[in-house]
């Protein structure tokens, strides 16, 4: 197990028993997700914690695939499926980097507060391209660390070896969206709640 899922491993029950932070940010980006959802869609999501977004979205698709690589935040995404009895969503212990997945498998893909704790963003936003059909639907909200704590990148080091946090990956918003279209996508939504909050952005498939 990497030092990153266990840093997630330890966290997991106090993460799930923790409100979302701002409720009204967390409700619009729903919506603006569900815009782009149909019944006969076939979603992914990476970095799904325990659960809850995907869970939240299950009714307005036919399936969801959603990983993570923290296997306690899989055990408690499970039970919340159980408790709830929703059967179309499947969750699996795997980083986006295992993930196998066939080219344009999914309609949609989701990657929420997550491409900052990944170590190469360019290359699992290349991934996520491959395995869209065309047309198809990126989702991610994002730290962009970078534009306001630059200096964040030097704590990173000693934190992670102190086991305070995991991998954390700093750069702009600017950066971010470069990556994105670089990859193959159009950015249809791009949204930013406010000053040093997570950049919400929904972009579309191109090539």
């Amino acid at each position: 197990m990497t030092a990153s899922a266990e840093f997630w491993d330890r966290i997991a029950e106090r993460y799930a028993k923790k409100p979302v932070a701002d409720e009204a940010t967390y409700q619009k980006k729903l919506a603006l997700t569900r815009a782009d959802l149909r019944p006969e869609m076939t979603l992914f999501e990476f970095g799904c914690g325990t659960g809850s977004t995907a869970l939240t979205h299950a009714p307005n698709v036919r399936q969801i695939d959603a990983i993570d690589i923290s296997p306690k935040m899989i055990e408690i995404a499970r039970r919340k499926a159980a408790a709830a009895s929703i059967d179309n969503v499947t969750f699996s212990v795997a980083s986006i980097e295992q993930f196998d997945a066939a080219a344009e498998s999914y309609d949609a893909v989701l990657g929420l507060s997550i491409l900052h704790l990944v170590k190469n963003k360019e290359e699992i936003i290349s991934r996520v391209q491959r395995m869209l059909k065309p047309g198809g639907v990126f989702v991610t909200s994002t730290a962009c660390i970078g534009d306001a704590m630059r200096y964040f990148r030097l704590l990173v080091p000693l934190g992670r070896f102190l086991g305070l946090m995991p991998l954390v990956k700093v750069f702009t918003t600017d950066e971010l969206v470069k990556a994105i279209i670089d990859a193959g996508f159009s950015i249809d939504q791009q949204w930013q709640p406010g000053e040093n909050k997570a950049l919400f952005i929904v972009a579309k498939k191109t090539d």
